[in-house]
């Protein structure tokens, strides 16, 4: 008689061996995100020609992802006029963390764009009556109270241009948001191109927004140096193309809160290769400061579930 191996119960659908290889995905995704950061001090080009470039490299390389899947869908008007808020948010977003992130360094500029959890938990409560979740008001005080361990309490020791990198991190936070929303909003039904596709054609119009903004403000997108073309092609190839290809395909089925536990790893890393890198000073408060804002931002994004339907009766 062929004997059989004894069969295991079955896993429940969250179970975490389920979704291993989408933890590891969504691990590496977070940390490409992280270089980004880093590659933008690596090419030594003004912000906005680095921004200039992430979107062109990254726009042109999922177009050609698309293609290569046989998923190329007609692009309509329709298509770019949806594309063109987004591109909008994302293309002022990128100037202003670019330029924080030439002035205060990779890890705070990359740690205070993340506080757009706060203004997107903002925008769902007024737009979209939702609720708040019990842990909002303590993350925001621990972010808060994070944030002015990291900038706050050394203010007066900064000098302007330090101070202003702080306001432009912080700003981005709102350009990130509108990018967030709109982008959501075109996804949500109301374009017919695959998401790459999409991505693609946002990243290119962003690409000639910056583009504009580049020659209004007297910058030359000319690359003269191989480091700099290598900076910016990894910058537009694996900050752009790879590392989102890697979330967006894990993220759906994973938990709320493991996705944004993961995520966290952009400034956490971020700060870390910052200072090892390139030297950032940082005291025991620093860290401090980065572990209570990180706690604070994933308390911000932990989002209210919806109570259960009753069960039926009998």
């Amino acid at each position: 008689m062929r004997t059989t191996a004894p069969v295991a119960p079955a896993r429940p659908a969250d179970h975490p061996l389920l979704h291993r290889g989408d933890v590891l995905a969504m691990a590496l995704g977070a940390a490409l995100l992280s270089c980004t950061s880093i590659f933008v001090v690596l090419a030594q080009v003004a912000p906005g020609v680095s921004a200039f470039y992430r979107m062109l490299f990254g726009g042109t390389a999922l177009f050609g992802w698309v293609v290569l899947r046989g998923r190329w869908q007609p692009i309509r008007g329709r298509d770019a006029a949806l594309a063109l808020l987004p591109a909008l948010g994302l293309a002022t977003d990128l100037i202003l963390w670019h330029r924080s992130i030439l002035w205060v360094g990779p890890g705070v500029a990359t740690l205070l764009t993340n506080f757009q959890v706060f203004l997107l938990a903002v925008v769902g409560v007024v737009a979209y009556r939702e609720r708040l979740a019990p842990a909002f008001w303590p993350g925001m005080a621990l972010a808060l109270a994070g944030l002015w361990l990291l900038v706050g309490a050394h203010w007066s020791l900064f000098d302007v241009e330090h101070r202003l990198g702080v306001w432009l991190g912080l700003a981005s936070c709102l350009a990130y948001t509108v990018y967030l929303l709109s982008f959501r909003r075109a996804l949500a039904g109301r374009s017919a191109l695959p998401p790459a596709q999409f991505l693609g054609l946002m990243s290119l119009l962003c690409a000639g927004v910056l583009a504009l903004w580049c020659v209004a403000d007297g910058e030359s997108l000319a690359l003269t140096t191989v480091r700099g073309w290598l900076s910016l092609l990894a910058l537009g190839l694996l900050g752009q193309v790879v590392a989102w290809l890697l979330i967006g395909s894990a993220m759906p089925r994973l938990p709320a809160s493991l996705v944004g536990l993961l995520l966290l790893l952009q400034p956490a890393l971020a700060f870390v290769v910052d200072v090892l890198l390139f030297g950032r000073p940082t005291s025991a408060m620093d860290w401090l400061g980065l572990l209570l804002a990180l706690a604070g931002i994933l308390l911000g994004a932990l989002r209210r579930r919806r109570p259960l339907p009753p069960p039926a009766s009998g």
